[in-house]
């Protein structure tokens, strides 16, 4: 499989998705870093500077606050061997400052830590300090640049009588600054190192659950998917751990008659059959294959399951209460085959198949070869009575002959117009002498009971026709080997609703299993080797329950089974 370079690839970047996304990672991480360095260091050399002067000023504040030094200034002149001198030394080195100067209302120095410079104006504008403001700043002056702080000079009387200026060498703050450089980036190595091992095992994580692939790999395989998912004449839908729709593709919506606004049926109401014609016709063919007029799984993903089907044996099949391979399940006309494999993840897909088609060719084989079994014992009852007949012509009893071939014409002849006057639909009346014919050569009497009467106005003969044969097969296969075997067909209009009956001698339904039966899978026979069993009667239901109708299950006086099907809507 090969797919197209990438723009990563003709940029020299690694092709892998894993390699890729470790050193966007490394990128990110490296970035954060940087960036939270920069945003550390920028307020801190502004903190320092901060911190300078005001421990500048606290020690003007200080100096200025001892009354004898506001004395000494009045009463001293500004030489170095003067009391304000030998103060503002003091109090220097014991701070630690650069220069603590005191000046008069001059601006004449009367302390500095340069002997010589004692009398001199001092270089900076004293003028705020001299009016009664504190001052705090970073300055250039005669011992370079300093951080500054200035108060007033009071005397006892609360008069300015001048000021103290105390500086901090600017270069104690710089290569305090410089100082926490390495610290800080030491700290700023370590979390790039935390961020580098997490973003690479956070890129192995990453290349097993992609199996090391490129993304244009990913890329194609997803288009692939798609492509697949949608052209493919066989149902998937995905679930996740939960139970949720993750993935429906065209097929399984038009078998499952899914749409996006689509909610369960209930019963009484119109089934899904309608629904699943409308998502057929809306697949159209392309050049390229399969396309969707609207995507079949928008409104369906991240519901649960149940909530989409509604509640039956579907559902439990798709969501793994059922378990087993090729499942049969009915939903709406269809007849699926389900199987479901789990996922690493928890989850499960399930692949439909379509087996209505299969399973009517099924019964109609069932039909064919019991017609062809009443068909030989026809042709051997027919041999008999040939020879009985050439009997009786080679005895000259010709009128016993003409009596003879009466008889046996009657008896067909009888069924058929029994059937044909009270039943008008010509597929129903057909598939009624069909079923009277197999049911006599089995030695089972199939009778029309007296108060039917259908008129030839059905909307779907059809889906009636499938009812009545899949109930008188039942009954059939139930009546053989009674004491008094019989099976009673019952059909009659009420207004625009058909009602069918059908009953039987056999042994009955037990009341515990008479919704039981209507289930897809349940049945008392033994499976044929080339179908499955237990389909009929919940076809029989599904079908009725399509028209708006109801099947149900009973019992008749003599302990047979009566099973009863009403459809409000089969008549004209």
């Amino acid at each position: 499989m090969r797919f197209p370079l990438t723009s990563a690839r003709r940029l020299g970047l690694p092709r892998r998705a894993v390699s890729q996304i470790l050193l966007t990672q490394l990128a990110i991480a490296a970035g954060v870093v940087v960036l939270a360095t920069g945003l550390f260091l920028a307020p801190l050399s502004a903190q320092l500077d901060d911190q300078a002067m005001r421990r500048a000023l606290a020690i003007a504040q200080s100096a200025a606050a001892d009354p004898s030094l506001a004395a000494d200034l009045l009463s001293s002149g500004a030489t170095a061997d003067s009391p304000v001198q030998a103060t503002a030394e003091r109090l220097r080195r014991a701070t630690g400052a650069e220069y603590v100067v005191v000046l008069d209302l001059d601006g004449i120095r009367h302390s500095h830590p340069s002997p010589d410079r004692i009398g001199l104006p001092v270089s900076t504008d004293p003028s705020q300090a001299l009016a009664g403001r504190e001052v705090m700043e970073i300055d250039e002056g005669t011992l370079g640049r300093s951080a500054r702080g200035k108060v007033p000079l009071l005397a006892a009387d609360g008069e300015i009588v001048g000021a103290v200026s105390v500086g901090i060498a600017y270069d104690g703050v710089r290569d305090r600054l410089l100082g926490a450089i390495p610290g800080l980036l030491a700290y700023a190595g370590g979390a790039l190192a935390a961020g580098a091992l997490v973003a690479y095992l956070l890129s192995r994580r990453i290349q097993r659950q992609t199996r090391d692939l490129a993304f244009s790999d990913i890329a194609g395989l997803l288009a692939e998917r798609e492509a697949m998912l949608h052209s493919i004449r066989e149902g998937v839908i995905a679930l996740d751990r939960d139970g949720r729709v993750r993935l429906v593709n065209d097929e399984a919506a038009r078998l499952l008659g899914l749409t996006p606004q689509h909610s369960p049926a209930t019963p009484g109401t119109a089934d899904t059959a309608d629904t699943a014609d409308t998502a057929n016709t809306a697949n159209t063919t392309g050049p390229t294959g399969p396309t969707a007029t609207a995507d079949p799984a928008r409104g369906l993903t991240g519901r649960p399951l149940d909530e989409v089907l509604g509640a039956g044996r579907t559902a439990d099949v798709l969501s793994g209460r059922v378990t087993g391979r090729d499942l049969l399940t009915v939903q709406g006309p269809r007849v699926l085959v389900a199987n479901r494999m789990p996922t690493e993840d928890g989850g499960a897909v399930a692949t439909l198949r379509d087996r209505t088609e299969l399973e009517h060719l099924s019964r109609e084989l069932d039909s064919t070869r019991g017609l062809i079994d009443a068909l030989r014992a026809q042709d051997h009852e027919h041999a008999n009575r040939l020879h009985t007949l050439l009997g009786l012509l080679e005895l000259g009893l010709h009128q016993e002959a003409v009596e003879f071939v009466t008889e046996v014409v009657g008896v067909h002849r009888t069924t058929a117009e029994q059937v044909t006057e009270k039943i008008h639909d010509p597929l129903l009346a057909a598939l009624l002498v069909g079923k009277a014919t197999v049911a006599a050569e089995r030695g089972v009497p199939l009778r029309l009971a007296s108060a039917s009467l259908l008129p030839d106005r059905l909307v779907d003969p059809g889906g009636l026709v499938t009812i009545v044969g899949n109930l008188v097969d039942n009954a059939l296969d139930a009546a053989v080997g009674s004491a008094s075997p019989l099976v009673e067909v019952e059909l009659r209009a009420e207004g625009r609703a058909a009602v069918l009956q059908v009953r039987d001698s056999g042994p009955g339904v037990p009341a515990a299993h008479r919704e039981e039966i209507f289930t897809e899978g349940w049945s008392t026979k033994q499976p044929q080797a080339h179908r499955e069993r237990g389909l009929g009667l919940a076809l029989v239901r599904r079908l009725a329950e399509r028209q708006g109708g109801t099947a149900r299950a009973g019992g008749t006086e003599d302990g047979g089974a009566e099973f009863s099907v009403v459809l409000p809507e089969a008549l004209r």
